[in-house]
């Protein structure tokens, strides 16, 4: 399943699908870079581990961007693979990608995810995850 973007007044919306609701996510976050540069160049040569813990699905849609997007901003990374699992109300996920470099053409710069639009739900096998990330 292909991640998808929309625009939404001045900033973006974001679209995850899967079979699985992690998947969502996942695609969810594809999207988000998806944005900011052609996936396809990034080599997926650096791995990043990531914890966080919340109960509430579509919470926990927002803070996965988020925690995704902060390490870009703190490594100067750019991601194009995801790995997320959840147990519980504890999520662990890989998060792969390389540094920016010449040659890595640079979209519109995400700065986080917001709470407009927030939506995680299941679609008779198909999970959806979707949000609008400030530009």
């Amino acid at each position: 399943m292909n991640p998808c973007y929309f625009e939404h007044d001045a900033d973006i919306g974001i679209i995850g699908r899967g079979e699985t609701l992690e998947q969502s996510f996942e695609a969810a976050a594809i999207a988000v870079f998806a944005i900011m540069t052609e996936l396809e160049s990034v080599q997926p040569n650096t791995e990043i581990a990531v914890e966080f813990e919340e109960a509430d699905i579509e919470l926990a849609l927002v803070t996965w961007l988020n925690i995704v997007i902060a390490k870009a901003r703190e490594f100067g990374m750019v991601f194009s693979r995801f790995n997320l699992h959840r147990d519980h109300d504890r999520w662990h996920g890989r998060i792969l990608g390389e540094k920016w470099r010449d040659g890595l053409e640079r979209g519109v710069e995400v700065k986080g995810a917001t709470l407009t639009m927030l939506s995680v739900k299941q679609i008779e096998t198909i999970w959806e995850s979707r949000c609008v990330v400030d530009v």
